[in-house]
């Protein structure tokens, strides 16, 4: 788990804790404490009592499950060498070309494009 700057932080609209996560999925925290472990999602300590917290837009609430493509898109940026600090600031930066942020876009079911993207980073 990664202490986040203020910088990354800024960048990332909404963050959830993960009881909150846990309360969405009906599941045990420990289940999603399993999924961040695994590397399914990204958590890092932010807040006066330094929580862990997770991007909001990582999280399909309707769906209760961890957004499309994500997984897939984690692994491809940790085989470029991408620490999570790293991989949280490509996700939330603006890309032009796709447009929007990359995890704006794989909430919007565009997971092929940003795999796309991350693929090209390691070229």
């Amino acid at each position: 788990m990664t202490e986040i700057d203020a910088k990354i932080d800024a960048l990332v609209p909404a963050w959830l804790t993960l009881p909150d996560i846990a309360e969405q999925f009906g599941v045990e925290v420990t289940r999603v404490r399993q999924l961040v472990k695994e590397g399914q999602l990204i958590a890092v300590r932010r807040g006066e009592n330094r929580a862990l917290h997770v991007p909001a837009a990582f999280i399909d609430g309707a769906e209760q499950k961890v957004v499309k493509g994500l997984t897939g898109t984690l692994t491809l940026l940790r085989d470029d060498g991408f620490s999570d600090e790293e991989m949280l600031e490509w996700l939330f930066t603006p890309d032009e070309s796709l447009p929007g942020t990359p995890a704006q876009a794989l909430s919007e079911n565009r997971g092929t494009e940003v795999k796309r993207r991350a693929q090209a980073l390691a070229v």
